[in-house]
């Protein structure tokens, strides 16, 4: 299991749309399991699983990852946020 965090430029609603185009339907593919809020999403798929937590911090955004079986993936997300 990999845990990252990394801030951002972008708003929350901007990181919460790459996400869901990223992991979900016409990016990887997995299943939104949670999009109960623009805070939190979880998507999971291929025996694994991605959460991400999101929130404002500092005139930044935060973005928690937490994932099994994606690693290679959530580093990629990750390294393309501004």
């Amino acid at each position: 299991m990999t845990n990252l965090e990394v801030k951002t430029k972008l708003s929350e609603k901007e990181v919460h749309d790459r996400l869901k185009s990223y992991f979900g339907e016409g990016g990887l593919g997995l299943e939104i399991k949670n999009d109960s809020s623009d805070d939190c999403l979880t998507f999971e798929g291929g025996g694994g699983f991605v959460k991400a937590t999101i929130c404002a911090a500092d005139g930044k955004t935060s973005v928690e990852l937490q994932t099994q079986e994606w690693d290679i993936q959530v580093r990629e997300f990750a390294s393309r946020l501004p």
